[in-house]
C-alpha cells in the first residue's frame, strides 16, 4: 500500500498534463520511431520522448525525473543515454491502494 507521502508525490506529479500525457505514451514504447523489439525492455530514449512532447530537454527530464520519484517509471542509464519505461508493478500496486482508499 502506498503511503500517505508516496500518494502525495504521484498526485502531484500526474497534476501536469504534460506529465500524464508521457506516462500514456510510455505506455505504447513502440509507437515511438525507431524503437525496436528488444528497446522495449529498457524503456524508450529521453531524446525521443522530448522530441515527442515538444519541450526543451530540461523540463523534459525535470518532468520524467518528477515521474520516476512518484515511482511510475524506471529510468536506466546506458552510456549518455537515459531510457524511461513505466513501472507497471508500481502503478498497480497505486491503483490498488487507490481501490482501498477510496
Amino acid at each position: 500500500m502506498f503511503s500517505e507521502a508516496e500518494l502525495l508525490a504521484v498526485f502531484r506529479a500526474l497534476s501536469n498534463p504534460a506529465r500524464r500525457q508521457m506516462l500514456v505514451w510510455l505506455k505504447e514504447p513502440m509507437s515511438f520511431p525507431g524503437q525496436e523489439p528488444g528497446d522495449v525492455e529498457i524503456g524508450v530514449c529521453v531524446s525521443d520522448i522530448q522530441r515527442r512532447t515538444g519541450l526543451g530537454q530540461s523540463t523534459t527530464s525535470q518532468y520524467l525525473a518528477m515521474l520516476r520519484e512518484a515511482g511510475l517509471v524506471i529510468a536506466t542509464r546506458r552510456g549518455k543515454w537515459t531510457y524511461y519505461r513505466r513501472d507497471e508493478a508500481n502503478i498497480a500496486r497505486l491503483l490498488e491502494t487507490l481501490r482501498d482508499v477510496f
